[in-house]
């Protein structure tokens, strides 16, 4: 995929900014809703949610360690890599996914208390840090992923895997809770 930088980074605030207003529509749910699942194999909203929250604890402080590394250098252009757009375009709604890592999957296990509203602090981070970007060379810069240290992905397409995660979930979610009424 090539896009012009700007471009991508419109599509990405504009993507996270329907999270966030979804995630703001979830706090106004009761905890029937939030805790209803369609079956036993699947997330409730809460857990979609604390699955999200589990990548943004990597993907945040990744992607701004490596902003802060970086010389600021823009560039009019932004290319995707192979493997990158392959993991990007896993991650949009309604694509076949991949399999969710055992530490990343929230089922049967706690979910954090305040999980909407951390949920929402770090859609807020992501809306800055898409901003920050528009000064660096999104193809230039690399970061790790969540799966493996070994494998790097430029930061474009780092944003786009993230980004794309979470609109998917968010969909999730919302389908969740839309069952309990």
């Amino acid at each position: 995929m090539k896009t012009t930088t700007t471009a991508l980074l419109a599509d990405l605030t504009q993507r996270t900014q329907q999270v966030l207003d979804d995630a703001r529509k979830l706090k106004t749910l009761d905890s029937k809703a939030l805790n209803k699942k369609a079956n036993a194999d699947s997330w409730n909203a809460l857990e979609c949610l604390e699955h999200l929250c589990r990548y943004g604890d990597f993907y945040i402080p990744e992607i701004t360690k490596c902003l802060d590394a970086a010389s600021k250098k823009t560039a009019d252009n932004f290319n995707s890599g192979l493997l990158g757009n392959y993991f990007a375009k896993t991650m949009l709604p309604g694509a076949k996914g991949m399999k969710t890592f055992k530490a990343m999957n929230p089922a049967g296990t706690t979910v954090r208390e305040n999980v909407i509203e951390t949920f929402i602090k770090q859609q807020e981070a992501i809306l800055d840090i898409i901003a920050r970007c528009s000064y660096y060379d999104l193809t230039k810069i690399k970061t790790s992923i969540s799966i493996s240290n070994l494998i790097k992905l430029r930061l474009g397409d780092t944003l786009r895997v993230v980004v794309y995660h979470n609109q998917r979930h968010m969909v999730q979610a919302k389908r969740a809770s839309s069952t309990a009424r």
